[in-house]
């Protein structure tokens, strides 16, 4: 019988609850985990390291809904079975189904001592005093205000080892500055063009820059062996582009190969736009409901921005439009940052120099330019072929690249990426990548035909030598390259998307 501390969470459990936690672990009573897909994700294997490394107690894997992240830790469980590790050794919460454990004071804490208690039936020092510890699997945890000190709590008083995955930045990120030195950070977003590759059964292509370390970007060599890279690869990331371009980048899209478009649109917008608006960003501090007809709205425009850093007067004009009410800038730049918080949107900042501190607005960066299609009900064609049956769209599809060209290098871990404004007699730059003290500026420019006046922001960027930028990007459209000034790497937007 549990202790005293105990009767809460033990008359819940006995009341339904119990049953459903067992049966989100069915391998205690030696059923097997059953339609996992064979593909892995490639956050898969550093996952499984950290868990088997054990140099911090703690994973965290965050990134948008749908994105993956309840399957990759699915299979990191079936893989830790597969190797021995004993059934009741292994916890799995998914806190999305269990919204009654909220009601408690430390859900976590009083679910893992039940869990010991009844399952386990040996405290956590003893199971890894028998050479077998225990594996917590904690998902979705953003949903419980205090996860973070109860987590610190566990990992500092039990020798476990944790996975934690939630789809707020915001929430995540909070908690994770509580847990300093106890977690490993990991940060997924939709598929990468080479793993669309392996989920349509097109080919495998390699990831061209090594996962320790950004020093080779600061090494023009790498960017020029990228783009032979994407050459000597062409076949397989032109047809992987090819269904990037049509569906996006969200693992059910390329599943379910010949759903049709509509079907897909439908569900990308309840279950990953909705679910952010109506779930994850309702609710703000202290309980204090968010507008969440504002929400949908800013989400809204940004996706029509998409690529862009409108201005203040713009986006304001346009949200008293549509709600015929009167909303200040404060509370329209708190939303946007609620939604880089979901990790459907990146705000990128401006680039701050000496003396030239002068703020502006971010640019706007969706994770996918499928999200941008459900929710406008608008196509925009991203292939060479695509744009020249529809011409008339080139410009927006160069706000889609630029927007999709952003999102990915801010999903680099540790590369600073902001955005380069016009400023007086400086022309603007689209992005400037900062690593180890050194810029790189990356213009992109979606189009069939490129001049000389295409690279005015890059060649005036680089030839400021206080600005340490030794060469430039510059992102195209086709294969052929877009200029030849040797300061410059021009490379084609599917070929810069092999990178990671």
């Amino acid at each position: 019988m549990p202790g005293k501390g105990q009767l809460s969470l033990w008359s819940m459990l006995t009341s339904g609850l119990e049953a459903t936690i067992r049966s989100a672990n069915p391998w205690w009573s030696g059923t097997p985990m059953v339609g996992l897909p064979v593909v892995h994700r490639w956050a898969y294997e550093p996952v499984r390291r950290a868990l088997r490394s054990g140099l911090a107690p703690a994973v965290v894997l965050r990134g948008p809904r749908q994105v993956g992240k309840t399957t990759l830790l699915n299979q990191v469980i079936a893989a830790l079975l597969e190797e021995g590790i004993p059934p009741p050794h292994i916890l799995r919460v998914q806190f999305d189904d269990l919204p009654d454990l909220r009601r408690l004071s430390m859900p976590i804490i009083e679910l893992c001592q039940w869990y010991a208690d009844t399952i386990l039936r040996k405290s956590f020092h003893a199971a890894a005093a028998d050479g077998q510890p225990v594996f917590v699997f904690l998902d979705e945890v953003q949903n419980l205000a205090d996860w973070a000190p109860q987590l610190k709590s566990l990992v500092d008083l039990n020798p476990i080892r944790a996975l934690v995955t939630g789809s707020s930045a915001l929430r995540i990120e909070a908690g994770r500055d509580s847990l300093a030195g106890r977690v490993t950070t990991i940060e997924m977003g939709p598929l990468s063009l080479r793993e669309i590759a392996v989920f349509r059964g097109l080919g495998s292509l390699d990831a061209y820059l090594p996962e320790n370390g950004l020093a080779p970007l600061r090494d023009k060599n790498v960017w020029l062996g990228l783009r032979e890279h994407g050459i000597r690869h062409a076949t397989v990331r032109h047809a992987a582009f090819e269904a990037f371009a049509a569906r996006g980048a969200y693992p059910v899209s390329h599943a379910h190969p010949d759903e049709p478009w509509d079907r897909l649109a439908d569900f990308l917008n309840e279950t990953v736009v909705r679910r952010a608006i109506q779930h994850d960003l309702r609710l703000g501090p202290r309980g204090q409901k968010r507008d969440e007809h504002l929400l949908a709205e800013v989400f809204r425009l940004a996706c029509r921005y998409v690529g862009q850093s409108p201005r203040q007067a713009l986006f304001l004009e346009e949200l008293r439009q549509a709600l015929h009410a009167n909303i200040g800038w404060q509370r329209v730049l708190a939303y946007l940052k609620f939604l880089d918080g979901t990790l459907l949107l990146r705000l990128v900042e401006p680039l701050e120099l000496r003396l030239k501190k002068r703020r502006g607005p971010a640019k706007l960066c969706l994770c996918d330019h499928a999200l941008r299609a459900a929710w406008l009900q608008e196509v925009i064609p991203l292939t060479p072929a695509g744009l020249d049956a529809h011409p008339h769209l080139h410009d927006l599809a160069g706000h889609v690249a630029e927007s999709t060209a952003g999102y990915f290098f801010r999903s680099i871990i540790g590369l600073d990426v902001a955005h380069f404004p016009e400023r007086g007699s400086e022309p603007e730059v689209d992005f400037v990548l900062t690593t180890g003290g050194q810029r790189i500026p990356v213009e992109v420019k979606y189009r069939n035909r490129i001049d000389h006046r295409d690279t005015i922001g890059l060649r005036a960027f680089i030839e400021k030598p206080h600005y340490y930028a030794p060469f430039g990007i510059l992102v195209t459209l086709r294969d052929e390259p877009g200029t030849d000034d040797p300061r410059i790497v021009s490379l084609p937007l599917s070929s810069l998307l092999l990178l990671r």
